[in-house]
């Protein structure tokens, strides 16, 4: 039966909501919750999240294929895991370790994500693990990382967003994607603030600012050089702080000459007086931020723009200052935490690098293996899942916490990867498209049936606390993961209790850039949540970051010179049209979750595209059309909705449908060299209207 009156947090993005849920005869039903990040606060996903807990869609019990052509039916636990692991063996008998994949996800718990991690080095000695976070924020954490010596999403908490004078927002609509963390934005412009937003679309977030910088997309590089330019052409930025705090301005300022303003306006479609009003309002602040999202980010130059716009925000002395900064708005609900703990190819648990001996050292000592045993970096999650069962690539995938079927960029050429596998297994709690396609479905546990801790976008540890019993049949997600272990032989220690795990998880991360030492349940609970880095339980937390130092060798934040380059695939006679996607208020993600919502589905029932009237008079496209959305990678069939808010050489698309529908069938999976970041916010396609 449900516990009553549970503190907890919203299942979806990384605002991470506080919420409570109470049993209403048997019904567990959504309350408020008076907590630092939405202040009681919630929006239509987060009010409706307990009625997936009694979706008739849930998986209950564990479903088997005995071969590929064969249809799913239901199977015991026992048959399942046993299929499970054979086939692992089997994969790793003919074609060694790195035939076995795992792939990840960034709304797994911190908990999952450690133990997940531990599961592919220690069990499966595979060095293919990655996860979809990869598709979310990782190119801002790879130029944070560069700049600053660490990537935490927001080195500040939210309530200093309601003091800034001035607040630059680069690529990130909130009023639709979280709506709760309008309420920061209210509070900075009711005390006088200034809100410039950078988007190609006039979404509800830029129709607010006081300034909205209208690019094309593709080019947010170019405009944060050109306002770089402008800064220290009108002097500016701030001398005294660039020679105390940074290193390598000489550089920086030597590519900003060339981007003068008339250059940028070609480029980017902003206006001079438009340039120039924006610097001269962060410049005017006596406190100011930046804040990226994934506008900004999700380009196959996705970690050089966030550094020009890093190199801005150093130039005026914002980063390291109280009450100043650079940001970035994480998206998915553990997007800071999942990639902290060992989902991403290239780490281990506290942010450790896995090439780092002494990294490798530590966390084997935790785990009760050889460091040799560990496995070194691996491929990024485009890379992997465009390898899987091709020669030399993996054979076998496990996938927890994602739907890589509909995620993906080139959807349809990922949808023929799976499909090539000798065998794929998922965890989920519903059929999801890529389950659909598994050999073994393992139905698991819900947000509000298991706790654990997830990591918002502040850097704040969150407990999730269980509220309801998961429904008979369903097991955990570390139940699943330490039962595997067991069949493998697996050497250490495999606990399912949640707790358990994170007590071995700070352990592992002491002493790393993201050190949980200090950090309990206990704690988390009686403080409403604890900043990392927290090395030890009388340490305060870091709510603010860099005040002191910054986490480089020298203390100093570096700046790092970087060129504007065309998008990977221009627009062309064949192909005359930018499209641009992202996310509605009443979806999250693939939608796995929000379309099996009745108030969110029927709310948003099926994808449109957004075009401008006059490219829809260009294509004779009238209002309500069905039309083909095509790319050189595919196409999605959806309906006309005309709109002025797009440009006329952009249309718009989200991407929480898979099938015909599917934005991601059409996106560009063009990689940034650093981040692997694929280029989902901008290709070219042709609009053909269906009879």
């Amino acid at each position: 039966m449900p516990v009553p009156g549970v503190f907890t947090h919203c299942p979806y993005c990384a605002l991470q909501c506080g919420m409570s849920l109470r049993d209403a005869e048997g019904q567990l039903l959504v309350g408020t919750r008076d907590f630092p990040t939405n202040r009681g606060g919630l929006c239509q996903k987060g009010w409706t999240s307990a009625e997936l807990l009694a979706s008739p869609d849930r998986l209950t019990m564990p479903l088997v294929r005995a071969y590929r052509a064969a249809p799913l039916k239901p199977a015991s636990w026992d048959e399942a895991l046993a299929r499970v692991a054979a086939e692992i063996r089997r994969s790793q008998s003919v074609y060694g370790p790195d035939s076995v994949a795992v792939f990840g996800g960034g709304g797994l718990t911190n908990e999952k994500a450690y133990a997940l991690g531990k599961f592919a080095r220690v069990a499966l000695g595979t060095s293919n693990i990655d996860y979809n976070g990869r598709f979310c924020m990782s190119s801002a954490a790879a130029a944070g990382a560069r700049a600053f010596g660490v990537d935490r999403g927001l080195p500040f908490p939210l309530p200093d967003l309601a003091v800034a004078d001035t607040i630059l927002l680069v690529g990130s609509n909130v009023a639709e994607t979280m709506p709760p963390f309008t309420r920061w934005l209210s509070d900075q412009q009711d005390n006088g603030g200034a809100l410039v937003v950078v988007d190609p679309r006039q979404t509800p977030t830029a129709r607010r600012a006081t300034l909205h910088l209208q690019v094309t997309p593709g080019t947010d590089l170019a405009l944060a050089n050109g306002l770089l330019h402008i800064a220290i052409a009108e002097g500016h930025v701030d001398e005294p702080y660039i020679a105390a705090r940074t290193s390598g301005f000489g550089d920086v300022r030597r590519v900003a000459a060339a981007y003068w303003p008339e250059r940028v306006e070609r480029i980017t479609g902003v206006t001079v007086a438009e340039q120039r009003a924006a610097v001269r309002l962060l410049a005017g602040a006596e406190r100011a931020m930046v804040l990226t999202s994934r506008g900004a980010e999700q380009h196959s130059k996705g970690t050089d723009t966030v550094s020009a716009l890093i190199n801005l925000a150093l130039a005026l002395g914002l980063p390291g200052t109280e009450g100043s900064g650079y940001g970035c708005l994480t998206g998915q609900g553990n997007g800071q935490g999942g990639r902290e703990h060992g989902q991403k190819a290239d780490q281990l648990p506290g942010y450790r690098r896995i090439d780092d001996p002494a990294a490798r050292e530590h966390v084997a000592a935790v785990w009760g293996v050889d460091p040799a045993r560990i496995p070194g970096p691996g491929r990024s999650a485009f890379e992997l899942l465009d390898a899987l069962g091709t020669a030399g690539g993996p054979r076998a995938l496990l996938v927890m916490g994602s739907n890589v079927a509909v995620s993906a960029p080139s959807s349809g050429r990922i949808g023929r990867r799976l499909g090539s596998l000798d065998f794929l297994a998922v965890c989920d709690l519903f059929l999801s498209e890529t389950a659909a396609s598994a050999d073994v479905v393992l139905p698991v546990a819900q947000w509000a049936e298991e706790s654990g801790t997830m990591t918002n976008l502040e850097g704040r540890v969150l407990l999730r606390q269980r509220a309801a019993v998961p429904p008979p049949g369903v097991r955990t997600d570390l139940e699943v993961i330490a039962a595997l272990a067991l069949l493998l032989d697996a050497p250490g220690q495999w606990n399912a209790e949640p707790e358990a795990v994170f007590d071995e998880l700070r352990r592992a991360s002491a002493g790393g850039p993201a050190d949980y030492a200090g950090i309990s349940y206990e704690r988390i609970a009686a403080e409403d949540g604890v900043f990392w880095p927290c090395p030890a339980a009388d340490h305060p937390g870091t709510p603010r970051m860099f005040l002191n130092a910054f986490a480089t060798p020298d203390g100093r934040a570096r700046f790092v010179p970087v060129e504007h380059r065309p998008v990977a695939e221009d627009l062309d006679a064949e192909y005359p049209v930018y499209l641009t996607t992202g996310r509605l208020m009443e979806h999250y993600q693939s939608g796995t979750q929000t379309r099996r919502v009745r108030a969110l589905r029927e709310a948003q029932p099926e994808p449109v595209v957004e075009v401008h009237p006059d490219l829809a008079e260009a294509c004779r496209l009238n209002e309500g059309d069905r039309v083909r959305v095509v790319s050189r990678r595919g196409a999605a069939e959806v309906l006309v909705r005309i709109t002025e808010t797009v440009r006329p050489d952009t249309v718009f698309m989200p991407f929480h449908w898979g099938g015909s529908s599917s934005a991601n069938l059409v996106t560009n999976p063009a990689l940034d060299p650093v981040s692997k970041m694929p280029e989902f916010k901008v290709c070219a396609v042709r609009l053909e209207a269906v009879a």
